[in-house]
């Protein structure tokens, strides 16, 4: 699956964002390395911690399902900029794929293609 195919796929999914605090929409797909896809959005709680972001919720649905091995996420906003994983997401993400690429799409549906490793520099690990 191409970057725009996903890009597509995470847009699919922010369809589904539940989002009523901050009227904020997020998608994500993320491509395992056997090419399996898997899409999540975000989905918020009236105690804002209890919130979970798309691109955590897509690779939650992957873990949960025994995938090990991610190439890319796909992440994608209802805003008019970049939609930047979150901190969070990001140390999620170098956990299972610190060599993995984040793709993005900016307003005039140019990708932008970053590294985990670069979006998230001395990554905790153990």
């Amino acid at each position: 699956m191409d970057n725009r195919q996903l890009i597509e796929k995470a847009k699919e999914a922010m369809e589904n964002s539940y989002s009523p605090y901050s009227n904020f929409k997020v998608g994500a797909c993320l491509l395992c390395k056997d090419g399996t896809i898997y899409t999540g959005c975000n989905i918020e709680n009236s105690s804002f911690g209890a919130t979970n972001c798309a691109e955590r919720t897509a690779i939650f649905k992957a873990v949960s399902e025994g995938k090990r091995e991610f190439l890319k996420i796909a992440v994608v906003g209802s805003g008019e900029d970049l939609t930047f994983p979150c901190g969070i997401c990001r140390q999620v993400m170098s956990e299972f794929m610190l060599d993995g690429e984040v793709i993005l799409e900016d307003n005039n549906r140019e990708i932008k293609v970053f590294k985990v490793r670069d979006l998230l520099p001395y990554a905790f690990s153990l």
